[in-house]
């Protein structure tokens, strides 16, 4: 049996529970490939999540230790399952991995080629790496769900964090007018990534400089949510990845409320990479950590303010 370096959890917890050691490496199965990892990242709460231990994404099916976290990944793919035309061997691809399998803390990892796309060709592995979960659900918020058009008014609850960073860059390169709320430490930060107001949330009222808004992309759930409700515009909507909204409040103010969970797409992948590559959106990365210390990269996750990713370099 062939070997590979890996983190890996044998029990339910938390960073504590997170060993680096050999572990074997996976061999792809039919419609699948096995990616050489160069780098993957860390998504907060992941280490919390039902689909992160189980089989299922609502914690039903039964339990699949030891896991392997960090489900967005950078690599090179080494071989193909049966059946598997593109990508072929060679490619640099990224992605994300379905939460219900093993993640890329470790050398290697088997996943269907249809959620894989080319990495962007103008980035490194480390930063293509920090790119999947984070402006897939950018990408899904405002594209699938929100049906941003250009010359619309975003409100981005949550500017500065993981998603709001891309979000902030996505509907500013969609051609939308861009609002924001953040800590005043992110004001220009979030500013330089195409916001053209941003709201210190902790010492001005959001809803005292915006209104008539076509879409609120809600990354902080509570009264924030609630709050958000008067300053669209009817017909406009709330889409959020927080807290499911409530619909009683959505038909009162005579606007559309949506929840999401991001789900693997490869058609939006490869539609980042090219903005990517065009140089309308770029990765934001906090800190690059090898893969022998990604028990600490989950520590930091828990305890530190970070701006962007944490990524695992797994191998140049």
């Amino acid at each position: 049996m062939s070997t590979m370096h890996a983190v890996r959890a044998h029990t339910r917890g938390g960073p504590e529970q997170l060993v680096y050691e050999e572990a074997p490496r996976p061999e792809p199965g039919p419609g699948e490939v096995l990616v050489a990892v160069k780098a993957a990242s860390m998504t907060p709460t992941e280490l919390t999540w039902s689909a992160t231990w189980t089989h299922s994404l609502d914690g039903t099916g039964p339990e699949r230790t030891p896991i392997i976290p960090s489900h967005e990944f950078s690599g090179v793919v080494a071989a193909s399952g049966a059946g598997v035309e593109s990508p072929a061997e060679g490619e640099a691809v990224y992605g994300l991995i379905p939460f219900t399998r093993d993640g890329a803390a470790a050398e290697y990892v088997a996943l269907p080629a249809a959620v894989v796309a080319a990495k962007p060709a103008t980035v490194d592995h480390d930063h293509a790496a920090a790119l999947p979960l984070a402006a897939l659900s950018a990408w899904q918020a405002l594209v699938d769900h929100a049906d941003l058009q250009a010359g619309q008014h975003v409100l981005v609850q949550g500017g500065a964090g993981g998603v709001g960073i891309y979000v902030v860059q996505l509907a500013a390169g969609l051609g939308a007018r861009v609002s924001a709320t953040a800590a005043a430490a992110d004001l220009e930060f979030v500013k330089g990534l195409g916001a053209e107001q941003v709201i210190d949330y902790a010492h001005d009222r959001f809803e005292d400089h915006v209104s008539d808004v076509d879409v609120v992309v809600d990354l902080v759930g509570g009264a924030t949510q609630s709050r958000s409700w008067p300053v669209l515009k009817p017909g406009g909507v709330l889409v959020t990845l927080a807290t499911p909204p409530d619909q009683q409040e959505a038909a009162r103010h005579g606007v559309r409320g949506v929840y999401f969970i991001v789900e693997p797409d490869q058609n939006a992948l490869r539609s980042i990479a090219e903005l990517v590559d065009n140089g309308r959106l770029r990765p934001v990365l906090d800190r690059v950590l090898p893969l022998t210390e990604t028990r600490s990269g989950y520590e930091a996750l828990e305890t530190a303010k970070r701006r962007g990713k944490i990524v695992i370099h797994v191998a140049d």
